[in-house]
């Protein structure tokens, strides 16, 4: 019988073996395109929201510069930025966390 806490450990693993694939897989899609191309999808992207489109604004959420979408108000984080807001909060041991913990 697989315990809890061993059931947990692994889909922590495959989380993180697929997500580590996927990056890889994305770095290499990169590693293809001209610097050009990366640079006209830069420009025609920044600061618009991944879900609509439209444009982001930065705003602060607990002392952390995040990304706001001015139409669906979605919230985007930049590399980083979870863990800046994880570290003010004085539980550090709630879901926010163990998503960190799939992702390092």
């Amino acid at each position: 019988m697989v315990t809890k806490i061993a059931k947990q450990r692994e889909d922590e693993y495959f989380a993180r073996t697929e997500f580590d694939r996927c990056k890889k897989l994305a770095e290499e899609r990169a590693a293809k395109l001209k610097q050009k191309e990366l640079d006209e999808l830069k420009r025609l992207h920044w600061m618009r929201c991944p879900k609509d489109g439209l444009e982001l604004i930065e705003i602060e959420l607990k002392g952390v510069r995040v990304d706001k979408c001015s139409h669906c108000g979605g919230i985007y984080l930049d590399n980083g930025e979870l863990e800046k807001i994880v570290e003010t909060r004085s539980e550090a041991e709630g879901f926010v966390s163990h998503i960190l913990k799939v992702f390092r």
